[in-house]
């Protein structure tokens, strides 16, 4: 029994390695099969700023969706399926620096709305609406300033700050510098999520109050949210470029925006404070503002009130 204490103890670190091993040929797998998937999905059109990758979901008028901070045309779908009413085609778009829509030597708002127009003309739409979050809606600003008469309506969820606002307005659960650590390698967020996933809340505001008081529905959609950080490598150039929309050189032409717009934002928003939501109501001609009084960054436990808010900015 003696002699079999030492071998038992010298077998632990082999033991481990090989778990270690088969762990990481399990990542790989998991890695590769989600990359052809997302390529699957999606289809990418040139435009004079560069490739911009796209896919669509459903049948009426066009909706233009932009996604926030760390997603891609994924988040993007996910977006308009949590929130967006039925009888419109949601048109999904990876912004730049984000899966198969590189960053551009312009990644500016500006730069991001021609793209965007570029993308509409090349699909042949004339006219759309916009259903944006986050960090989608400065480049929807943009764009809706840009061709005032082919927006017929914006919906702004959880706005993140703009010029002349900045980065003290945002209040990130991480430092720049933390997000860039842990999004160096697509490994840790995928150990996360098959052993802890609920260590990733926080990213997504959603705080133990919140989490436990989730609809069924609402904890899909987190975990949906969660899943689609991977493969997070491709998303790193483009989260590192948010920033552009504080840049002091960019100027948003609010007074030319012409068309209905609908502001959602939660009071107990963690990531992008309230106050932005109130500066874009006074600052918008055609503003409705929907204050919740929860909800978080994602407007959790409120779809009925955000969809049917949605439905009348953007009509039948």
């Amino acid at each position: 029994m003696r002699r079999a204490l030492p071998l038992t103890l010298a077998l632990i670190p082999v033991i481990a390695a090989f778990l270690a091993l088969a762990a990481y040929g399990i990542y790989r797998r998991d890695i590769a099969t989600l990359r052809a998937a997302l390529a699957r999905g999606s289809t990418v059109i040139d435009t004079r700023h560069g490739p911009i990758e796209v896919a669509r979901l459903g049948e009426g008028p066009p909706v233009l969706v932009l996604h926030g901070a760390g997603g891609g045309y994924d988040q993007a779908l996910l977006l308009a399926r949590m929130f967006g009413p039925t009888g419109h085609q949601w048109i999904a778009v990876s912004r730049f620096g984000y899966l198969r829509s590189p960053l551009p030597a312009d990644a500016s708002t500006k730069a991001q709305a021609e793209a965007l127009l570029d993308l509409l003309d090349a699909m042949g739409i004339d006219r759309v609406g916009i259903l944006a979050m986050s960090g989608g809606v400065p480049p929807a600003l943009q764009l809706a300033a840009l061709a005032p008469d082919r927006i017929t309506g914006l919906a702004l969820l959880s706005s993140a700050p703009f010029t002349p606002l900045t980065a003290a307005a945002q209040d990130l659960p991480m430092p720049a510098w933390a997000y860039q650590a842990l999004f160096s390698s697509d490994f840790p967020i995928w150990a996360i999520i098959h052993t802890s996933p609920g260590l990733l809340d926080p990213v997504f505001d959603v705080t133990p109050a919140l989490r436990a008081r989730l609809t069924p529905e609402d904890a899909a959609a987190v975990e949906a949210l969660v899943q689609g950080f991977l493969p997070v490598t491709a998303r790193l150039s483009g989260l590192a470029n948010e920033g552009a929309a504080i840049d002091s050189a960019a100027t948003y032409a609010l007074d030319r925006i012409a068309a209905p717009i609908l502001i959602v934002h939660a009071r107990d928003d963690g990531i992008n404070p309230f106050p932005i939501a109130e500066f874009l109501a006074k600052s918008l001609p055609r503003a409705r503002f929907l204050p919740l009084p929860d909800g978080g960054h994602l407007l959790l436990g409120h779809k009925a009130e955000v969809s049917g808010g949605i439905a009348d900015i953007l009509g039948p």
